[in-house]
């Protein structure tokens, strides 16, 4: 950890600004947790109204306590902070906590006063959780430095740190996690984060060897930058990240403004990088705590393959449509498999997957510790889910299977206990076995365990050497703008960016003799600096064949630009062949405001308007990772073929895509979006027919 961080998570010593002896209001709460936790370092409340408060001397200012203060709680009116800052850094405290709303959450008043508090923040040299948060619990340590009615009940350490930039809503999720018996080792709200952000503060938490599963709850993200290093520090520390994130959608990014003043950005670029590095995305609190829990009592699976053993037929199937929307693969059992399954099983069960061992099991519960030992040795098995519900007459017996399954089995499994008494939830766990709550919550939680898996063994595999070639880049005008066609068809070329040849005429006559240069038909594109990219029929003109229909194209396209477009300069016409015909791609590069470049692919053409079938990383990326990112796109089938088209190399455009990224992060800031589109391709052939690249 910093120094600073150090001081806010793990504080050997806390003051509390505008302490009250009222325990049941938000600035006497943090001390009552404290008291009542038992938290070992020294507690120094700070208030001029008392002398003491619990039995513990109350001092006048800051500046009074005789001891170093490694963290303060500022608990003050929001008009009252700033002061209370300069007071801190008088006396040498460099972190705080402020709980103080009617900030940046409150308008634009609200957010020129956020502004100023970081200011001042910077200048005193103090860092910052909130302001608007309700703080922070370090439950291997008993720091309470919060006002969280969560803090009210027990508060047991475990493996599991939660860093949420809501506070209301992030304390819900951590009482969902204490009733499923998940313990938060650590519990952060950053709130409208003037200074001290979710990236740092996960980061650190992180680090942390008591920590196995990071959980993040986000409204909005301006650090992208913040969030890949700390995926990737995950991913090296093997340590996996689950994020909820809202505002996927233009209401819920309005109502993250409104809330914390948060940007909650384009969805469909974070989705992508968070996939990029590791980081699973959960829809919900649930879904969330679903996979948290798989991550903290269940190893990774070694491959896709899901098998599921049950006592109901009706959930087998409940789960097997769940897999298989979601893309997860039940795999058949071997012969031998299912011979040895319906010797073990009764007469009318299933010995497929999912295995149905029936109603019996409740008279017979050693039928399930044959079963799933069947079930995981399978070949094609790579992670078992068992299905049950109630039983709670035999949680002991069950207890006692499960333990000697997981001694034995090669493989790892997930327990799906629908209402599980308490004492089988805590009884597995404390063998490392997950207990999920319902059919499709296990599916889903599984789903989570196959992703990183594979995250992982793409992490350790991957080099990134490919993309991270230095480039050769031809001299650019140091003017801004687009460039013309030409001049960017430099550019690319620079790169191995296959395109149609382009030649630009000045003159009708010019164009004809460009077009009689190669097979024709031929097509006309207006080139100007004024008036940006073609507009399609307006400022091109497809399919000539003879030099009379090339004259009359370029008269009428330039009679055209004139009078819609006056004053406009026009450089010329490019003259290029009509390209195969194959399937339309789009790759595009362009600035993220959170995460600085990203590229882009999808379906092209008309079908990139219609549907916006696309996939997002940040660059560079290598061909692999362009690979996956071909997979992710809904119409992929198309590029394998389709009614007589032919397919494309997935491998060709990958490398293209990985071509194109290094150029983004070659060109820095200096560009502000290109884009290929369409980009044909056939079997092994590609050709960008159409191109714009645009320069800060």
């Amino acid at each position: 950890m910093t120094a600073s961080l150090q001081h806010l998570l793990a504080p050997r010593s806390i003051a509390i600004v505008g302490a009250s002896e009222d325990f049941s209001r938000i600035n006497g709460r943090p001390l009552k947790f404290l008291l009542d936790k038992q938290y070992g370092g020294s507690i120094y409340p700070v208030n001029p109204k008392y002398k003491a408060i619990a039995g513990r001397p109350c001092y006048p200012s800051a500046a009074a306590i005789p001891d170093p203060v490694d963290l303060a709680i500022v608990v003050v009116p929001a008009a009252l902070v700033l002061q209370s800052l300069a007071d801190l850094a008088a006396k040498g405290i460099d972190t705080a906590v402020v709980f103080s709303s009617g900030f940046a959450e409150m308008g634009e008043e609200g957010a020129r006063l956020q502004a100023e508090l970081a200011t001042t923040a910077r200048t005193l040299g103090i860092r910052i959780c909130g302001p608007n948060c309700l703080g922070l619990i370090n439950a291997f340590d008993n720091v309470m430095a919060t006002f969280s009615q969560f803090a009210d009940g027990p508060t047991p350490s475990g493996p599991v740190g939660f860093v949420t930039q809501s506070g209301a809503f992030g304390t819900a999720i951590a009482a969902l996690a204490r009733r499923r018996d998940l313990g938060m080792g650590y519990f952060v709200n950053t709130g409208n984060e003037a200074d001290i952000g979710f990236c740092e503060v996960l980061r650190d938490v992180i680090s942390d060897p008591r920590i196995r599963v990071g959980a993040g709850y986000i409204e909005g993200l301006e650090d992208g930058a913040g969030l890949i290093e700390v995926a990737r520090q995950a991913l090296g520390l093997g340590k996996p990240l689950v994020l909820t994130k809202v505002g996927r959608t233009e209401s819920g990014a309005r109502a993250a403004i409104s809330h914390t003043g948060s940007i909650a950005g384009d969805d469909k670029i974070f989705s992508g990088v968070a996939r990029q590095v590791g980081i699973v995305r959960a829809r919900n609190e649930e879904h969330m705590l679903d996979m948290v829990e798989a991550f903290s009592h269940c190893e990774l699976p070694q491959g896709t393959g899901i098998g599921i053993v049950t006592q109901s037929g009706g959930a087998g199937v409940l789960m097997a449509d769940r897999a298989e929307e979601i893309g997860l693969n039940l795999p058949r059992l071997s012969e031998l498999t299912s011979n040895e399954l319906r010797a073990a099983i009764p007469a009318f069960g299933i010995a497929t997957n999912p295995v149905d061992i029936t109603g019996q099991f409740v008279a017979e519960p050693d039928l399930l510790e044959r079963s799933v030992r069947l079930l995981l040795s399978d070949e094609a098995i790579h992670v078992g889910i068992v299905w049950l519900q109630l039983m709670d007459a035999h949680v002991d017996k069950l207890l006692a299977i499960f333990s000697r399954i997981k001694a034995e089995a090669p493989k790892p499994f997930v327990v799906c206990w629908v209402a599980a008494p308490a004492a089988a939830i805590r009884g597995l766990h404390a063998m490392g076995i997950p207990v999920l709550r319902g059919a499709e919550a296990a599916i889903d939680a599984v789903a989570g365990l196959i992703e990183y898996a594979a995250a992982r063994r793409s992490w350790a595999a991957r080099t990134q050497r490919e993309a991270e070639q230095a480039l050769s880049l031809p001299v650019l005008s140091a003017e801004g703008g687009q460039l013309s066609a030409t001049e960017a068809a430099g550019l690319l070329a620079s790169v191995g960016v296959p395109l149609v040849p382009i030649t630009l005429a000045h003159s009708a006559e010019e164009a004809a003799r460009i077009a009689r240069s190669f097979e024709r038909p031929a097509a006309l594109k207006l080139q100007s600096p004024d008036l940006g990219r073609s507009t399609g029929n307006e400022d091109a003109i497809f399919g000539l064949n003879t030099d009379s229909e090339v004259r009359a194209a370029y008269d009428e396209l330039v009679r055209s630009a004139q009078a819609r477009h006056p004053g406009a300069a026009i450089a010329g016409l490019a003259v290029q062949p009509m390209a195969p015909a194959g399937i339309e791609l789009i790759i595009r590069l362009q600035r993220d405001s959170i995460f600085g470049m990203v590229v882009m692919v999808g379906l092209g053409g008309v079908l990139f308007d219609v549907l916006r079938d696309v996939a997002f990383r940040a660059t560079p990326v290598s061909a692999a990772e362009a690979a996956e990112m071909l997979d992710e796109l809904q119409g992929r089938a198309v590029l394998d073929g389709v009614r007589g088209c032919a397919g494309v190399s997935k491998a060709e455009v990958a490398s293209l895509i990985a071509n194109v990224s290094r150029l983004g992060s070659a060109l820095g800031s200096r560009l502000l979006e290109l884009e290929l589109n369409p980009v044909i391709a056939s079997g092994a052939t590609l050709f960008a027919a159409d191109w714009r690249v645009v320069l800060e």
